[in-house]
C-alpha cells in the first residue's frame, strides 16, 4: 500500500510540475515564431533560442510522461513520440522510436524511465533504440564509449529505496517500480559497444 502510495504520489508531482510547465514553454515558442515571421530574423541567434525551446517543450513533454500519471486504458500516440524524440535529439544523442502502433500510456512510461536509465551511461552520447517486440520492451544504446554505473545498474532488478541516490538519478527507482506496477521485472545487458534493458 505504501509503495502504490508513494509511485502514486510521485507521478501526481510530476504530472502537475509538466502541466504547469507546457504553457509558459508553448508561449515562448509561440512567441519566437511570431517574431520570425514579422521582422523575418533568420538570425543564428534566433534559430538557437527556436532550437532550444523546441528542446525543452519536447523534453517537458517527455518528462510528463516519463513521471506524471499514466490512467488506466490511457494510450500514448506514435506520432507524439515519433515528435517529442525528434525534437529531443542533438548533434550527441538520437533517439529511434520503433513501436509501429499506438501504446498504453503505462507501458510507454516504463520505456521512457527505462530510456533514462540508459542516457546516464553515455557520456559521449549515442543511438538509443526503443522497441517493443510481443509485449516486451527493449532499451538499446550504441555509443563509442559506454560508462554504465554498477551501482546504478544493480537497482534496476528489485525495487531498491532513495538511499545513496542523486536527484538525478531517480529512473533508478521509479524504472523498477513502473515494471513491478506492470507485474515485470527489467534485465541487463551489457557488452564493450551496447547496452540493452529489457522488461
Amino acid at each position: 500500500m505504501t509503495k502504490d502510495l508513494t509511485r502514486d504520489i510521485a507521478a501526481m508531482i510530476g504530472s502537475r510540475i509538466c502541466h504547469d510547465l507546457i504553457s509558459p514553454v508553448g508561449a515562448i515558442s509561440n512567441g519566437v515564431e511570431l517574431l520570425t515571421m514579422s521582422t523575418g530574423d533568420t538570425s543564428p541567434e534566433l534559430s538557437l533560442i527556436a532550437e532550444s525551446v523546441e528542446n525543452a517543450n519536447a523534453r517537458v513533454k517527455f518528462f510528463r510522461i516519463a513521471f506524471g500519471m499514466a490512467s488506466p486504458g490511457q494510450m500514448t500516440g506514435r506520432k507524439e513520440m515519433l515528435s517529442i524524440f525528434n525534437a529531443m535529439a542533438t548533434a550527441r544523442l538520437t533517439y529511434e522510436w520503433l513501436p509501429e502502433t499506438d501504446m498504453l500510456r503505462e507501458e510507454v512510461k516504463l520505456a521512457c524511465l527505462m530510456m533514462l536509465c540508459i542516457e546516464t551511461a553515455l557520456p559521449r552520447g549515442g543511438i538509443i533504440r526503443i522497441s517493443n517486440d510481443d509485449g516486451q520492451w527493449k532499451i538499446c544504446a550504441n555509443s563509442d564509449r559506454l560508462d554504465p554505473s554498477p551501482d546504478l545498474w544493480a537497482r534496476l532488478g528489485a525495487v531498491t529505496t532513495t538511499e545513496g541516490l542523486k536527484p538525478s538519478e531517480v529512473q533508478f527507482i521509479l524504472a523498477p517500480l513502473q515494471a513491478d506496477s506492470l507485474n515485470r521485472r527489467i534485465s541487463t545487458h551489457t557488452d564493450d559497444s551496447m547496452l540493452r534493458l529489457i522488461a
